[in-house]
């Protein structure tokens, strides 16, 4: 997020305006929030199955190796993440956004939400129907194109075969999630190039179906130049498990601070998906005809 005046520009506003109403075609779409009331003063997100509150539980950590060389791990669910990608581009589902700053007090000072459905056409094509946007409240940051990028890629980080070149992943260890085992991964870019974005922080794998049912990190790089400076929030993104093959995203939160030079500003941000379902066949209608049914064969 950029750091803002005092109010939104009218250009601010309609690039805002032309972002919520943007068509998304990928896997993770565009800005997707979680829908509700307006935000109220002080207000905090509920706990999430799995969620570690952004900390580690040190108990429940291992060094011990895995039963299978690490890179077989490492390819393994790669390729599951391949599925996975292909798999969610087959469901209709519903998507809210929604981030708010936070004055010294605790209180919610402003913020910007969206709500939508993903759907598809007769003809299924996938596309976002826009299902509440009120007008943006922010005064202190605005959202930039990097954002909203990062919102359909990063922060539902899938590890594909195809961007494994572009990472150094290393294994870590084992943690108890609730009731999942799980490998342990560090993933960071090993170099970061001219206008492409990356997700630098953990995944946690698990054991059973070598699928990413967690990831804590941030998008990089941040993008300081001489006039301006785009910062970005440290986040947790949860997945569960559905049709009980796949781990979809269901869940994105950030209780961060961003710092710009001489202020940081407290955010919150939380992106919720829902009501997954499968797109089924398209029914196509034309004119009527009657159907007799056949008669018995006689004896």
């Amino acid at each position: 997020m950029e750091r803002g005046m005092r109010g939104m520009s009218e250009e601010q506003r309609g690039w805002l305006s032309k972002a919520a109403g943007m068509i998304a075609l990928g896997g993770a779409l565009l800005a997707c929030g979680a829908a509700g009331a307006p935000a109220t003063a002080g207000r905090q997100e509920a706990a999430h199955p799995f969620s570690t509150g952004q900390q580690e539980n040190p108990a429940a950590q291992s060094n011990e190796p895995p039963p299978m060389p690490v890179e077989q791990i490492i390819q393994k669910f790669a390729a599951r993440e391949e599925e996975l990608k292909r798999e969610r581009d087959q469901f209709t589902y519903q998507q809210t956004f929604v981030i708010e700053t936070i004055d010294q007090d605790g209180y919610v000072d402003g913020e910007y939400r969206l709500s939508s459905d993903i759907v598809f056409t007769p003809q299924g094509k996938r596309y976002e129907k826009i299902t509440d946007a009120p007008a943006p409240t922010l005064t202190r940051i605005m959202l930039s194109q990097q954002d909203l990028d990062d919102l359909e890629h990063i922060q539902p980080f899938v590890l594909t075969p195809d961007k494994l070149p572009e990472y150094d992943v290393k294994y870590e260890g084992r943690e108890q999630l609730d009731e999942l085992a799980t490998y342990v991964f560090d993933v960071g870019p090993k170099k970061i190039e001219k206008n492409k974005r990356y997700f630098q922080g953990r995944i946690w794998v698990d054991t059973r179906d070598l699928e990413i049912v967690k990831t804590y990190g941030k998008a990089v790089p941040d993008i300081r130049t001489k006039n301006s400076e785009n910062v970005f929030p440290r986040f947790e993104t949860i997945r569960e498990n559905i049709e009980g093959n796949y781990w979809f995203p269901t869940y994105t939160h950030a209780d961060d601070y961003l710092h710009f030079t001489g202020q940081n500003v407290h955010i919150r941000m939380t992106v919720r998906y829902k009501n997954y379902k499968r797109f089924g066949a398209t029914i196509k209608f034309g004119t009527p005809t009657e159907v007799k049914p056949e008669k018995p064969d006689k004896p």
